[in-house]
């Protein structure tokens, strides 16, 4: 069996992740701080973390690969999806939102990789919870900085008024002092991102303890 037959389940399930996390980021629970994608998303990170254990850092690398251009086809597809609210036509996908969650996936995908790969000869449980624990902090600092900072100067007039949504002050997490709605949505998914690393943690030992009896 080559590689690409082996790497077939994880770019399978990449793939199933992304698209299913560009779909549910749709619909918002929780006063809006958060969308079921965030719930299914971080998942990519265990699909990285298994593939590193079983094949290496290259072969995780090219399943991050596959997702990126997966969520890009996705971006471009919900770009051409036009909608209608408070009087105006909007793409379904912003531009800053797009870029934002691209950039965000692939760099934080990557350093899960070499941050695993660093730390894979230590106890089990070190490599998957270091690596998924920095990359996720990673992913959601560049996606929410990219996606709405005010700060950002790169994005015309047009792309920042799709976004200017995000720039309305709240209680920070409805029950703080005010802050930019932004900053609640990105500690909000930061939160859920550091409990599903500890969650991964059992599929991930069960996964790798399966596939190391299948090839011994």
């Amino acid at each position: 069996m080559n590689i690409m037959q082996r790497l077939l389940p994880g770019v399978i399930a990449m793939a199933a992740i992304v698209v299913a996390s560009n779909i549910l980021v749709q619909y918002l629970i929780l006063d809006g701080l958060l969308t079921w994608g965030a719930f299914t998303y971080p998942f990519a990170f265990l699909v990285t973390d298994l593939m590193n254990r079983a094949y290496g850092a290259a072969a995780a690398r090219k399943v991050v690969f596959v997702g990126f251009i997966v969520g890009v086809i996705c971006s471009l597809i919900g770009s051409q999806i036009m909608l209608q609210g408070d009087g105006y036509e909007y793409a379904a996908v912003a531009l800053r939102i797009a870029v934002g969650s691209g950039v965000a996936f692939l760099i934080a995908q990557l350093v899960d990789v070499a941050i695993f790969d660093r730390m894979r000869s230590g106890a089990w449980w070190r490599a998957p919870l270091a690596s998924t624990v920095i990359g996720s902090a990673l992913d959601t600092t560049l996606f929410f900085t990219i996606a709405f900072a005010q700060s950002v100067p790169f994005f015309s007039e047009n792309a920042n008024m799709e976004i200017s949504w995000a720039w309305d002050t709240m209680p920070l997490l409805t029950i703080g002092s005010d802050a930019p709605l932004w900053v609640s949505l990105a500690i909000a998914d930061w939160m859920v991102k550091m409990a599903i690393a500890l969650i991964a943690l059992i599929p991930f030992r069960v996964l790798t303890a399966k596939f190391h009896t299948a090839v011994s």
